[in-house]
């Protein structure tokens, strides 16, 4: 099962992954596109086991507007679920994902997005204090969630 509703039931699992190196990344991942593929491989390419922080539908409309998610949380884990990518995926409901980073005992490597200054991202001091490090995606392609939505009612 690749879905982890209840943090302590995930690091019960993350137990067991001995020396391997647990890579966390986080993100609304609405209309998945090529972008957050890109995304989730560099992720797999930082390590052994990659955990992926989703918020859900309440945090998103807070985040994005009322008009979002365009899917529900239970089709968006399902989506990131199927990406071999993937190990596990853990819901949180807060704007951003500290807590959550904070609840996981282990996180070896955080990252995020190129388009974030390492000192803006949430839960970058967490993870260095506890010996993990920060790694900055270097986006490759111009992709964007808002984007996509924005020229899908253009084509409507």
């Amino acid at each position: 099962m690749k879905i982890y509703k209840d943090v302590d039931r995930l690091n019960r699992r993350l137990g067991e992954c001995g020396n391997q190196t647990i890579v966390f990344t986080n993100g609304v991942f609405d209309l998945i596109h090529p972008g957050h593929i890109e995304l989730l491989e560099f992720c797999r390419q930082q390590g052994d086991v990659v955990i992926i922080g989703i918020n859900d539908d309440l945090s998103v409309k807070r985040l994005k507007g009322e008009r979002r998610p365009i899917f529900p949380l239970a089709e968006r884990m399902e989506i990131l679920a199927a990406i071999a990518a993937v190990d596990y995926i853990v819901p949180f409901s807060e704007d951003t994902p500290r807590e959550l980073i904070r609840k996981i005992r282990r996180i070896d490597v955080l990252v995020k997005g190129g388009d974030y200054r390492s000192d803006d991202v949430v839960g970058r001091e967490e993870v260095e204090a506890a010996g993990g490090k920060l790694c900055l995606f270097p986006f490759r392609s111009s992709y964007s969630t808002s984007a996509l939505i924005a020229r899908i009612g253009r084509s409507q």
